[in-house]
C-alpha cells in the first residue's frame, strides 16, 4: 500500500473581500474544485477551523480571522525522486530535477513528492530561486540559507546571467539561429480560468534559439531566454510553429491546443534546463552550472555542444 504524507494545515487570512460570508459558501466559492457537499464533510469531521474553534460552517466571516483547512495525510501520485547536488558552497546550491517531479507544491496533488521537500531534507532553510515546469529536467538553483537568498536573488536577477535550454521540437527548423519575440500574457482556458499564451497584449518577452541537430521530423536546439515567462520555449516554439515534440497543451501560433484540456503541468514534452551562468553572489567570480540533458536531448554519437563547459563536479544524490 503507497504511503501516506503528513497531511498539511492551509491558513487563509480574512480580508475585507472575504468578510459578511458564511464559512461553508466562502470556501465552495473560493475552492471550487472541491464542491460544496465535499466541503460540508469536512467540517462535519472538524477538519475546519475558524481561529481555535472547530467550524460549523454558518459562521458570518469577519477581516482579521483566520480560516484552517486540516488536510488529512494523502498519498501523492508516484514521480520520480532521484535528484543530484550540481554545485554547493555557501551561497548557492544547484541542483538536477527530472522529468516528472514537481520543483514546488501544487494543485492540490503534491507536498512532499517535490524537489523542495528533497532539498529540504537536506538544507532545511532552502529556497528555489525559479521554478522548472514539472515535466522539464535540468538545473534548479536554491539558496541555501535564508541570510544567503537576498545576495543570490540580486546576482540571479542581475543582466549577466545566462540560462540555457535543450529542446526536441517538432519540424524541420530552416534557420540556423534565430530570435523570438511574441508577447506572452494570460488567455481564456476551460480546465484553468486562464493560461499564460501567446497574446499580442502580453508582456514582452525575448528567447534566442540556435539549431544544434536536425533528425527526421524533429530539430535539437539551443534556446537561450533573455526573460523568464511561464513556459515561455514551449509557448514561443510552438508560435514560431515549430511546437515541443510531445506537447499536449501548447499548439501553432502559441496558444492551447484545439479541444486539449492538458494541464501545463502535464509530461510529454522535451526540454531540459542545460546551463546556467552568473556571478557568484559573493565573491563576484563566474560561475558555469551544467546538468546532462536526458538521452532523447543529446548530439547523436554522443558529441557535446563546443558551447558547453562541464563544472567537472561528480554529483552526490540527494533524497
Amino acid at each position: 500500500m503507497q504511503a501516506l504524507n503528513a497531511g498539511f494545515r492551509y491558513l487563509e487570512q480574512i480580508g475585507p473581500a472575504e468578510s459578511g460570508r458564511a464559512v461553508l459558501a466562502h470556501l465552495a466559492t473560493r475552492y471550487p474544485l472541491a464542491s460544496e457537499a465535499q466541503w460540508r464533510e469536512r467540517i462535519a469531521s472538524g477538519q475546519v477551523l475558524l481561529g481555535d474553534r472547530t467550524a460549523q460552517g454558518d459562521e458570518v466571516l469577519r477581516p482579521g480571522q483566520q480560516l484552517i483547512w486540516l488536510r488529512p495525510p494523502w498519498a501523492e501520485p508516484e514521480v520520480p525522486l532521484a535528484t543530484a547536488i550540481l554545485h554547493e558552497d555557501e551561497a548557492l546550491l544547484a541542483v538536477a530535477k527530472p522529468s516528472g517531479l514537481p520543483t514546488l507544491p501544487g494543485g492540490g496533488e503534491f507536498l512532499e513528492h517535490t524537489l523542495l521537500a528533497l532539498v529540504r531534507r537536506r538544507h532545511a532553510e532552502a529556497s528555489p530561486m525559479h521554478r522548472l515546469g514539472r515535466g522539464t529536467s535540468g538545473i534548479v538553483l536554491f539558496a541555501p540559507t535564508m541570510s544567503a537568498r537576498k545576495p543570490l536573488q540580486a546576482a540571479f536577477q542581475g543582466q549577466p546571467t545566462r540560462k540555457i535550454y535543450r529542446a526536441l521540437c517538432s519540424g524541420c527548423v530552416e534557420e540556423e539561429s534565430f530570435e523570438i519575440s511574441a508577447p506572452i500574457g494570460q488567455v481564456p482556458y476551460g480546465p484553468l480560468g486562464l493560461l499564460h499564451a501567446a497574446h499580442p497584449a502580453g508582456r514582452p518577452s525575448l528567447s534566442r534559439v540556435q539549431v544544434l541537430e536536425r533528425r527526421d521530423g524533429a530539430t535539437l536546439l539551443e534556446v537561450e531566454i533573455l526573460t523568464g515567462r511561464p513556459h515561455q520555449i514551449r509557448i514561443h516554439l510552438a508560435w514560431a510553429g515549430h511546437p515541443l515534440v510531445g506537447d499536449p497543451l501548447y499548439g501553432p501560433g502559441g496558444v492551447p491546443l484545439p479541444g486539449t484540456a492538458a494541464l501545463p503541468g502535464d509530461p510529454g514534452y522535451l526540454l531540459h534546463a542545460h546551463r546556467l551562468e552568473l556571478d557568484h553572489p559573493r565573491r563576484g567570480e563566474r560561475v558555469s552550472l551544467t546538468c546532462q540533458p536526458p538521452p532523447p536531448l543529446r548530439l547523436s554519437g554522443g558529441g557535446g555542444n563546443p558551447h558547453i563547459h562541464s563544472t567537472g563536479q561528480s554529483p552526490d544524490t540527494t533524497g
